[in-house]
């Protein structure tokens, strides 16, 4: 394990799970808020991870059971006393949640307690989520006085303008199940089966090429900007670029001598 003062690198050791990383946020005196020396040290690991060829997967998690991410850190917003500063903070948020975004291959997240404020927009980061049954998320910036920024505009295209508005304006909290309703995670689990899910979809990641998933998340990126011609044009480019190596020809030959030998069976 790599360990940095408030971000911790675990790459996986276990041999079913090569090129699987785990990142695991440590601000425990503050339910794991971000701040701007958390936020800093995120960032930095996060990008020097992606470099790694190898890498297939990622898992991004708060410290202990209590919290993914309690929100932005209170203490240093209350001291933001001119708009300079307050810019650079809410850079430094999206920074956490763009590296997420742009990371090659696959992001987790493992919500594993309350998820809050800028802790919920570095979650709809991730390109799946799953949470502990007791887990609590919520956007309360409107009860400080502040709107709900940068990440929080991912959020129409989880859960709709509708359900956006109720949570940005409210303020109120929902829980993990409400957010598996809406959309906003893909799972919720008991707190003890947790771990086990986020296998699962290691398993899948695992079972894949690493350069289909990268290919595939590099489109999925590019949808997010993009009219609907541009991104139907982009993935045909996507598909063609595919097609620069022999991988693809060769999975699928291994695929079809697979189903050719079982029919002779």
């Amino acid at each position: 394990m790599s360990t940095g003062t408030h971000v911790h690198v675990r790459h996986d050791a276990r041999s079913e799970f090569p090129g699987i990383v785990h990142v695991t946020i440590d601000n425990r005196a503050k339910l794991n808020a971000l701040n701007s020396v958390v936020i800093r040290e995120f960032v930095d690991a996060v990008e020097q991870l992606g470099k790694d060829p190898e890498l297939r997967g990622m898992v991004v998690t708060g410290w202990g059971e209590k919290s993914f991410i309690g929100g932005a850190d209170i203490q240093e917003l209350s001291q933001l006393q001119e708009p300079g500063a307050a810019r650079a903070f809410i850079t430094g948020v999206h920074e956490a949640c763009r590296c997420l975004r742009d990371c090659p291959v696959p992001v987790i997240g493992r919500v594993n307690g309350f998820t809050l404020g800028a802790g919920l927009e570095l979650m709809a980061a991730c390109d799946m989520r799953v949470a502990v049954t007791g887990a609590k998320l919520g956007m309360p910036e409107v009860r400080f006085g502040m709107p709900s920024v940068v990440e929080a505009a991912l959020f129409p295209g989880l859960i709709g303008w509708g359900r956006t508005r109720q949570m940005l304006l409210l303020g109120d909290m929902i829980s993990a199940e409400q957010a598996l309703q809406w959309g906003l995670v893909e799972r919720v689990v008991a707190p003890e089966a947790l771990d086990a899910a986020v296998d699962e979809w290691l398993a899948s990641m695992v079972a894949n090429s690493v350069r289909g998933m990268r290919l595939q998340k590099k489109l999925i990126r590019a949808w997010e900007t993009l009219p609907v011609e541009q991104a139907v044009q982009r993935g045909i480019d996507i598909f063609a670029e595919t097609h620069e190596v022999a991988e693809p020809r060769e999975l699928l030959q291994r695929f079809l001598d697979h189903q050719a030998a079982r029919k002779k069976k």
